[in-house]
Formats: structure tokens, sequence, C-alpha cells
């Protein structure tokens, strides 16, 4: 167990992690709670210094700059660790929007707590969020995904388990596979609602919002550019879930090990207890594996 009081009893000779969410697009964005404590950190975990260079510079600060990215993050975090114990506050920051969210941060985060280090996040900039306001699809539920899966199996196999989510689906996607992707929901889903948002907080922020068809056909008409968010509307299929299941007792974990005491592959249980209970196989894995 690990109870954390951000601001109470920190230990003087142990540094803080801060996760400092920076703008999407638009500059202004950043809160002055972000640029105290991008000033007072001793150091700056950054996915890509070349990109935080640019924005410390626009705000006038001179703090030493860190990589952390996919690539060396399992390296760096040794280092990281050690000056968070020897005193040394860090801010960690990603290209853009809120550190660890489809962007490097969360195993830093793990990390510094299974070390009893103070990790504090502060509010801020996040595409998903302003996408699923402004998309007009009902936001009183949502299931964030983020990239489908590159190959095309593997993607039309996770549609196919969020097909009967009755959850609104936000994902991400590039330039480059939006055309794809939006097929492959078709072809999968069926007609849904969707909203495509690109650009968000910058000059040419743009909505388009229609069904599956009118946004597959308007993508045909256009030169694509920017990152897009997603937001689909959930299923309207709500499906009765047998009163006696023998699995309704347990927790998702305990489903997969009740497998895994079968001979199960972890591989294995995982897909089945997905299927079992109607889940994105990745939801069940990080239940399994993470919490």
């Amino acid at each position: 167990m690990n109870n954390q009081k951000s601001y109470e009893n920190i230990e003087r000779d142990q540094g803080t992690l801060y996760i400092v969410p920076t703008p999407i697009g638009n500059l202004e964005d950043i809160t002055y709670r972000a640029l105290r404590t991008l000033k007072e950190a001793d150091v700056i975990a950054a996915e890509d210094t070349r990109q935080t260079k640019k924005l410390l510079s626009h705000f006038d600060i001179h703090v030493p700059l860190v990589s952390y990215h996919e690539h060396n993050k399992m390296n760096r975090e040794e280092q990281l660790l050690q000056k968070l114990q020897n005193g040394e506050h860090i801010a960690m920051v990603s290209d853009a929007g809120m550190p660890g969210v489809s962007d490097p941060g969360y195993e830093m985060v793990k990390a510094s707590i299974e070390q009893g280090i103070h990790v504090i996040v502060l509010p801020g900039a996040n595409a998903a969020l302003c996408a699923l306001v402004g998309s007009g699809i009902d936001t009183s539920r949502f299931y964030f995904y983020g990239f489908l899966p590159r190959k095309k199996k593997e993607r039309k196999e996770t549609l196919q388990q969020l097909k009967k989510m009755t959850a609104t689906i936000l994902f991400y996607e590039s330039p480059h596979r939006i055309k794809e992707v939006i097929k492959h929901i078709h072809e999968v889903i069926g007609e849904r609602q969707i909203t495509l948002a690109r650009e968000l907080t910058k000059k040419y922020e743009e909505y388009v919002r229609g069904t599956t068809s009118e946004i597959m056909e308007w993508l045909q008409q256009q030169d694509i550019r920017g990152e897009f968010c997603i937001v689909m509307e959930g299923s309207d299929e709500r499906e009765e879930e047998p009163e006696h299941c023998w699995w309704s007792a347990l927790t998702v974990r305990e489903h997969v090990e009740a497998y895994m005491e079968q001979q199960y592959s972890s591989k294995d249980a995982i897909k089945q207890v997905a299927q079992e209970r109607q889940m994105p196989k990745r939801s069940v894995y990080q239940a399994y594996h993470i919490q």
C-alpha cells in the first residue's frame, strides 16, 4: 500500500517527480504553475529535447535537459531515480500534452512510487479530452484506447473486441493511417456517429462530425494533414450478462489467474478473459500485469 500526501512530510533530502503537461499546439495553454515548476526544477526529462528547447526558449527557461523517450526509458530510469534520491526535483514533459498518456512516463511514475518518491501531476492540455467535449458525442462514460495496432489483422481484432462497448471510445491516429483506420471501423463495427478532431488549439483546428460512411467520404476528398483524435459513439446493444457466471465474483486479475491454474499461458488466459468479459485484451493485460 502506498499513501502519498503530496504536500506533507516531504523529506528534505529527497526530490519530487513532477509530471508537467505542455501545450498541444497553442502556447497560451501553458499554465502559470507549469511555468513555475519548469523554472524551479533541477532537471527536465523530455521526450524530445530539441522540441522542448523551443518551448523553454519561448518562455526564457534555462534548466538542464535530459532525454527520456521510448527507446532509452529503461536505461534512463535508474539515472533519474538516483537524482531524485539525491534530492533533485525533476519535471517530466512529453512533446505535447500529458506525459504518460500515449507518451513515455508511466514506467518512471511507477518506479518512483515504488521507491517512495512523491509524484505530483499538474493539470493541463490533453487532446483526447478536448476532442471528446467538442465532439457532441456522449461524455458521461468514455474509454480511451489511444493508437490502434499498426498491423491490419491485430487492428481488426481489437475493433471486434471494442464493438460491443457501450461507452464512447477515443483513439489517436496519424494522418498516414487515418483513412485505413476509418475504413476498418466501418468494416468491423459498421455505422456509428464519429467525430474527427485535428490540429486542436491551433489556427486550423477542425472538427468533422458525421456517420462512419460520411467520414470515409470526407477523407477521400482531403489532403490529410495533422494528428487526429477519433471520438466514436458506443454501441447501443446492451447484452444481458448471464446471472450465474462462474467468474462474476472475481476481479479481472483473479479471473486470469484462474485460467493460469488450468495450465493456460498468461497470453491465452488474457485472451479468454477478454472474450468472456467482452473487454479489450489490452485492458485485461493492464489489469493483470499493472494493477
